[in-house]
């Protein structure tokens, strides 16, 4: 049998209002839950502009640790935490997420949120990471942040706001472009960093 040959993804987008959006999709939980946080920001173009129709996923685990396995994300039921949200941008770029602060999935581990960018303009979704900017310790160990430049580092971490909630901002290019994630997808479908 022959190896197949990959081909260029199409272009990401346009993206139609009755197709990919549904009621409460930005709502991990609902907002004012206990522990609840808002995961906030701005998607900006190499310009500096914001993107005005980009749609955000997130998939994280819970305050706990533990990586949710229950079915049901299309549709909520107000008590349900199942680790995964999507929002729509609009004409301003900002997206808000309602969730909690995921906690570590391994003893010593940074929380994170995994993020999928899909915008006009982009030959594929781009996926990348958010981690908590708590714990210097484990935010030092993670492989994933170890194995990049300060100045890069910094990209991936959100900054603790007054309220509790995280801000975090996504740059598609230029000065202060998040660092974006490139699976290879080997034997094992390993994910690496660039």
């Amino acid at each position: 049998m022959s190896k197949l040959t990959p081909t260029p993804g199409q272009t990401v987008g346009p993206f139609y209002g009755y197709a990919l959006p549904y009621a409460k999709d930005r709502e991990l939980l609902p907002p004012a839950t206990p522990g609840s946080i808002r995961l906030q920001g701005t998607v900006y173009d190499g310009a500096g502009h914001p993107v005005p129709d980009a749609i955000l996923e997130i998939w994280q685990a819970d305050a706990e640790g533990n990586v949710p396995q229950h079915p049901g994300s299309l549709v909520r039921d107000g008590y349900t935490f199942t680790g995964f949200g999507r929002c729509a941008v609009g004409n301003t770029g900002i997206f808000t997420f309602t969730t909690v602060n995921p906690g570590p999935t391994a003893p010593g581990a940074a929380p994170f949120i995994s993020v999928v960018v899909f915008a006009r303009g982009l030959m594929n979704r781009l996926f990348t990471r958010v981690y908590l900017p708590e714990n210097e310790e484990a935010l030092a160990s993670d492989p994933l942040l170890s194995a990049l430049d300060p100045e890069r580092r910094r990209t991936l971490i959100a900054r603790r706001e007054a309220d509790g909630g995280l801000r975090w901002d996504i740059r598609l290019q230029g000065a202060d472009e998040t660092v974006f994630l490139d699976f290879e997808a080997g034997s094992e479908g390993e994910g690496t960093a660039p």
